[in-house]
């Protein structure tokens, strides 16, 4: 399983990946994943967690917005999975890239409610979804943009620009690395241990970091946030 396919694809191929949430309620299962990630997130925050986990799934009937079914198998393969590449995040101005059904953007919105974050996608139909998410979550701090990436023009720039939905790290660096401040940082979401990308990053650019992720209930799922920064 990677991260650089679509929403659909990854969901696919995380079938296999994913611990029997049958255990543990969604409640006990997000603040088990919580802890265990290492993350403050207080008691409301978790409950807007949940909240947009409920919403998901009931979209997801009509628009087909995830592969993944279930609410509870949500928690562990959408929402800590994005939670993972928090301490990642660098500055105050976020841009989720590919956002899709809002992922990492809006779990990470949620946690991180002094920054602001932007949700870009090509997509209307998943636009749509994040809008109304983004209104009956209540968070004042995000805001879908529909755009490809390589159209967007903010006023300002990003201090990160992250995305699970690029192909490689070189597309995703072609695509979006205007968008991204002189000493801001882009985060690919990748699955295993993208060897042949990191050899491939387009001239100007630097890898920084590649770090292996640990995601509750995907102990058995490869997962590595590449960190890619301008040469100096």
């Amino acid at each position: 399983m990677t991260y650089n396919h679509s929403a659909t694809t990854n969901d696919e191929d995380q079938t296999q990946d994913v611990a029997s949430p049958s255990a543990k309620t969604p409640e006990q299962q997000l603040a088990a994943g919580i802890e265990q990630l290492g993350l403050h997130v207080p008691p409301e925050a978790r409950a807007r967690l949940l909240a947009y986990v409920t919403l998901l799934a009931k979209w997801n009937r009509v628009y087909n917005l995830t592969a993944v079914r279930k609410p509870a198998e949500m928690i562990a393969r959408h929402i800590l999975d994005s939670l993972a590449v928090a301490p990642f995040v660098r500055g105050t101005q976020v841009l989720d890239v590919g956002t899709g059904a809002g992922l990492p953007g809006i779990p990470l919105a949620v946690a991180m409610p002094d920054r602001h974050f932007v949700l870009l996608d090509s997509s209307a139909k998943k636009i749509r979804f994040v809008t109304q998410a983004i209104a009956e979550l209540g968070l004042a701090n995000v805001q879908a943009v529909q755009s490809r990436a390589q159209d967007f023009r903010p006023v300002r720039l990003f201090d990160t620009v992250v995305s699970r939905a690029f192909a490689s790290i070189a597309s995703m660096v072609e695509a979006a690395a205007h968008l991204c401040s002189e000493e801001g940082r882009l985060l690919a979401m990748k699955g295993a241990y993208p060897q042949e990308e990191l050899e491939a990053v387009p001239a100007g650019f630097r890898i920084t970091g590649v770090q292996a992720l640990r995601v509750p209930g995907l102990e058995d799922a490869q997962r590595h946030v590449v960190c890619i920064e301008r040469k100096p």
